[in-house]
Order: structure tokens, then sequence, then C-alpha cells
């Protein structure tokens, strides 16, 4: 009997070690992730207490007084919105607002387009520009057939940084191809254009669609043509990423005429879009994935993956953006403000770029040559100083 107790505590005193030799997570081993460049360079704005500071970190539109500029529509749809007795606050459909993203593919790729008449374009709300970015990498990520170059998207080099980040949380690896060229302070078009040709058949590359982040270099209309015919050639797949339609040279239908022009071509693509600049909805994150497919059929399977997917991360896209954004897309007059106040933002920086050339060029004489400060577009300047010196110049 008494053995059968010892034996009964000594098997308890071995629970008892084991239970305590079990550690609790503890994230040791959880590395310290430096800060986001951008948003540490805009913190650090914040809290300096020079009055002549200057804010060289995101890329957010200010007016005269260094102030964020309301625009006047946006304004007034507030207003209208805030007014509405039947507005509620329910949950969006998974795939946003109709309304919205409706109108939304129409602004992009045009309501005569094909796509658009083929009810071919499968359209779905995201959060702004990144959130149409990361759903359009995961698509591709889960269903697109990759050639024999592999699990890879080629980047121009340089890029918008999150764009790697994007990519790379995705299990797709980014590689990058020649785009901006030191010595003309330009587009590096023929290194571009023989990546094209010679990168394995059906390979996706990442297309600026205009006001090229961060080097506000875009190719011409006539270049525009012959990279799509070389993504035609070898069977390439185009993701666009517009950021910037009206918001580069004032005008909506000249910033998308590349996106159009490879709907009408018949180039596969995806469009991401954002109206973060155009609309100075920055906080809001109202945004937009399209993808374009060959048939209405096929269109419709895509969505509806698309939602399977966005269901798993956000279950519905914020309502408050969308339904601002509906609201000017789909009424002529609030439209036609809309396009006045882009014009505004687009018209000052553009004016902006032209007295930063003439201080440099007349004024003070400075050595060299600056016309790229005017021949580039939208809210950056890159240029090389020095052979080893590259500055970039936030004009908004």
């Amino acid at each position: 009997m008494a053995g059968r107790v010892n034996q009964l505590i000594n098997h308890l005193k071995g629970d008892t070690i084991n239970t305590m030799s079990v550690q609790a997570e503890s994230w040791h081993g959880v590395p310290q992730a430096p800060p986001d460049s951008i948003f540490k360079l805009t913190a650090a704005y914040k809290e300096d207490t020079f009055p002549q500071k200057i804010n060289l970190g995101v890329g957010a539109y200010r007016d005269d007084e260094d102030k964020p500029w309301v625009l006047p529509v946006v304004k007034k749809v507030t207003e209208i919105l805030l007014n509405d007795p039947g507005l509620d606050h329910e949950y969006l459909p998974i795939t946003g607002l109709p309304s919205f993203t409706s109108a939304a593919a129409k602004l992009i790729l045009g309501a005569d387009s094909p796509a658009i008449t083929g009810d071919r374009v499968a359209s779905v709300q995201t959060i702004s520009g990144t959130g149409a970015n990361h759903l359009g990498a995961l698509f591709l990520s889960r269903f697109y057939g990759f050639g024999e170059g592999g699990r890879k998207v080629w980047l121009s080099n340089p890029t918008w940084v999150n764009h790697f980040a994007i990519f790379n949380n995705v299990s797709i690896e980014p590689i990058t191809y020649p785009y901006y060229d030191p010595d003309t302070i330009g587009l590096a078009f023929q290194p571009f254009l023989n990546t094209l040709r010679t990168a394995a058949p059906r390979c996706v590359f990442l297309l600026h669609a205009c006001a090229h982040n961060p080097t506000g270099v875009d190719p011409t209309r006539e270049q525009w043509g012959q990279i799509a015919d070389v993504i035609l050639e070898k069977g390439h797949y185009a993701f666009f990423d517009c950021a910037y339609q009206g918001f580069a040279s004032g005008d909506l239908e000249g910033d998308a005429w590349a996106v159009r022009e490879f709907v009408k071509r018949g180039v596969p693509l995806l469009v991401c879009q954002s109206f973060a600049k155009n609309a100075g909805l920055y906080g809001e994150r109202v945004g937009a994935l399209h993808v374009v497919a060959p048939t209405k059929e096929a269109a419709q399977r895509i969505k509806s993956q698309l939602s399977v997917l966005q269901r798993s991360e956000i279950s519905n896209p914020p309502a408050h953006g969308a339904r601002l954004v509906s609201l000017i897309l789909n009424d002529q007059t609030l439209f036609d403000e809309w396009k006045r106040d882009i014009r505004t933002m687009a018209g000052r920086i553009i004016e902006m770029r032209k007295e930063l050339f003439r201080l440099l060029s007349e004024e003070l004489k400075t050595p060299g040559n600056w016309e790229h400060i005017v021949n580039q577009i939208g809210m950056f300047r890159w240029g090389s100083f020095s052979q080893s010196e590259t500055l970039q110049v936030w004009t908004g």
C-alpha cells in the first residue's frame, strides 16, 4: 500500500515539474522593426519648432499657408450627407458601395470602354490605393499562372517603396526593371523596353499610370504604345497603379490615357485606383481595384474570388469616403466642381515647378540644366545634384 502511495506521489511530482517547465510565449524572438522612413520624417516635422520648417515627408497637398486643403466640393458633399435623413450606418456589401465602384471604373477606364460596355470589369472597393495593390497582389498570388520566370513581379527602379512589402507579403518576389536614367534625368526607355522583351513570357509588370512615384517621369503616348506592343507579344500582365489621376496634369481624361489605351488594345491588366490625392481624402482611405477580364463570365468568377479574399481580411469596406466620392462622380454639377478643384491643385503644382525652375536657372544662376523640373510631372522632383548625390524634392 505504501509503495502504491509513493508511486502516486512521484507521479504527481513529475506532472508538476513538467507543467512548470512549459514557458508561456514571451515574444523574445520578435525583432524591433525600423520605423517607416516617410512617416518618421513627418513625425519629426511636427515636433520641430523651427518656424521656417518644410515637410518633405508624406506626399500630401498643402495650400499657400502650408495647410491641408479640404476641397470645396468635398465640404459640399459632406454637408449633403450630414443632412440626409435616410443615411444609416449599416455594413456595405463585401465588394463595396456599388454606386461608387461602378462610377470609379468608368472614371479610370472611360464610360465607353469596351471593358465597361461588355461587362468585363470586376470592381471592388478597397482601403485606398494601398489596399487595392494588396488585394490585386493577393489575387495574383492565388490565381495567376506565372510562367517560367517564377512567382515574380517586375517593379520600376525606383518605385513607391511600399510596393516591395506588398508583394513580399503575398509570396511574390519583387524584382526591378530599369526606369530612371540619371544621365538624362528622364526615362530609361530602351533598357525598360529591352527588359520587357527579354523577360520570360507571362511576367507581371507593375506600371505607374501617370505621375510616376517617385521620379515624376512618364512615358510619352508613343512610348506607351510600344510598351503595350511588347507586353502583348510576350504575354505579360500589366498591373497598373493609378494614384494621381487628374492630380498629375489637371486633366482626368488625359491622365487615364495609358490605361484606356491598354484596354483598347486588349492588354491583360488590372488597375489599382486611389482617391487620396485627387479628392484630398487621405484619411478616408477610398480606393478601388478593377480587374479587366476577357469575358463577362470570367469577370463574374474573378469578382467572386475577390469577395472571398476581401471577406477574410476586412469583411466590408468603410462607407463614408465611398459615399462622398459616389456623390461627386454621379452628379454632373458636383463632378464639374471637383474637376475645377483638381485643376486648382494640379495647376498650383505646375506653377510651383515653373517658379522653382526660374529661381534656379535665372535668379540664382545655379550651375547645371534644370529643365527636368518642368519636364517631370506631379508632386515629386527627382534629379542628380552631383555624381554621388540624388535628391527628391516635394513640390506640393
